[in-house]
């Protein structure tokens, strides 16, 4: 069985100027009691959540100064006792920390221990521990602000909201099934339905509120296509703002796929950069226009390029007749800073990237094509592609059980339990235990 007492090194490894080592169960006090002295600190009367400034003493007696605090359960992280100690950041040093603390009989914590310990000892729902992972691992300010909001606890408790209405509908059941009248069924049911309507309703605004998750989690991808020449790599270097993609007046330059992201209204927007779509006999060029055929497929939005200061001509054609049935395509009419030749185009937005003019427009541009309204951070915006799955589950349940109205109480109750229960996988109430460790096992080290 694994010691109660877990320890390791909260902070990033490496040269800084703190490093934190923390342990977390119960009597870890009288491993602390071992190892760190302080001026007027007796551990039967230590006061938590004070810092106290003493000396780390190590096996061989050397010593290092540093600050102890010590929160008491169950008002801590984890719920147990915890003792954190703030050394001299510094790899080395931080280790010989935890080193002696296992010596002195802790264990090594595993990946996310610390907040599995928080959700099994009920300081957290698996929704929240979740949401710390997501302000851990956010890549831009869209995807840290939903984060923050379901750390809250909203999500919680909204789930919390819908089970206990369920909970009132298959109460008013087993009520009915005691007493079955007919015409007690019939009024008994039309309540519960009109309860499950609200239900319902909730349950496709959560789906609703989070359908621009993808784009809130992973960024909204760009490909930038046309034919070879027509500034392609001149307006990638216009939207990120540097000179990123090599730009000559020779055809077929980009030979490859170059991604780059900048944050636009706090989204991520990842432009791909392609090679130019054309007949070609290189083998290395030929390799890269069937990436971009590929990265079309793929796209969010497709920005199609095309050269204003000359006629369209086969190749444009081609790609053209190739973006004919694709959604969020946006034409981009190149080099407006020289004569225009080109005809007018369908949905066109006419661009200099040599001279950046328009380019906050194309900016713009994308981002409402793919994100229908501005995004209210302070509705409960679900990010987990687990949770959204498990509320497209409960959708369908919703609607096997509206199916089954005129079935007898017996298959709604269970049917609603089942609603029931699916939710509370959102939370963790009905979580299986391997689920759970797989979530947990994605916490860094000390967490």
């Amino acid at each position: 069985m694994k010691n109660n007492i877990i320890a390791a090194v909260s902070t990033p490894i490496g040269i800084g100027a703190i490093s934190i080592v923390r342990m977390s169960g119960k009597n870890c006090l009288e491993i602390a009691e071992k190892v760190f002295v302080a001026k007027n600190l007796s551990y039967k009367e230590i006061i938590p959540r004070m810092l106290y400034l003493g000396y780390f003493v190590f096996n061989d007696n050397s010593k290092e100064h540093c600050m102890m605090v010590y929160f008491k359960n169950p008002n801590s992280y984890t719920g147990e006792d915890i003792i954190e100690f703030q050394v001299h950041g510094g790899t080395i040093l931080t280790q010989k920390v935890l080193k002696t603390l296992l010596e002195k009989g802790s264990s090594l914590a595993e990946p996310g221990e610390f907040t599995k310990r928080a959700f099994e000892n009920g300081k957290i729902s698996l929704d929240e521990a979740e949401s710390i992972i997501g302000e851990i691992n956010a890549e831009s300010e869209s995807e840290l602000k939903a984060s923050l909001n379901l750390a809250e606890g909203r999500l919680k408790n909204k789930i919390k909201n819908l089970q206990n209405k369920l909970t009132e509908s298959i109460a008013q059941i087993e009520a009915t099934l005691d007493y079955p009248e007919e015409d007690f069924e019939q009024s008994t049911k039309e309540i519960i339905f009109k309860g499950l309507e609200n239900v319902k309703e909730e349950i496709l605004q959560f789906i609703k509120d989070s359908e621009n998750s993808k784009y809130i989690k992973n960024g909204i991808n760009i490909a930038i296509v046309g034919s070879p020449n027509v500034g392609k790599s001149s307006l990638l270097n216009a939207l990120i703002g540097e000179d990123r993609a090599i730009v000559t007046e020779i055809e077929g330059t980009t030979r490859d796929v170059l991604t780059e992201s900048i944050f636009y209204n706090g989204v991520k927007l990842n432009f791909i950069d392609t090679a130019g779509i054309r007949e070609s006999e290189d083998k290395v060029e030929k390799i890269g226009i069937e990436k971009s055929k590929n990265i079309i497929k793929n796209a969010d939005v497709i920005l199609f390029v095309l050269d204003g200061s000359r006629k369209i001509n086969e190749y444009d054609l081609k790609i053209k007749d190739l973006l004919k049935n694709l959604k969020n395509v946006l034409t981009i009419v190149n080099k407006s800073d020289v004569k225009r030749v080109l005809e007018k185009q369908n949905n066109e937005l006419e661009i200099s990237a040599l001279k950046e003019r328009q380019i906050k427009e194309v900016k713009e541009k994308i981002y409402s094509l793919v994100i229908n309204e501005k995004i209210d951070y302070n509705k409960t915006i679900i990010i987990n592609t687990r949770q959204i799955d498990i509320l497209h589950e409960c959708e369908e349940i919703i609607d096997q059980i509206f199916i089954s109205k005129y079935e007898s109480m017996d298959i709604i109750a269970m049917l609603i339990k089942n609603l029931w229960n699916t939710l509370g996988r959102i939370t963790g109430e009905s979580e299986n235990e391997k689920i759970i460790d797989l979530i947990f096992s994605k916490f860094c080290l000390g967490k």
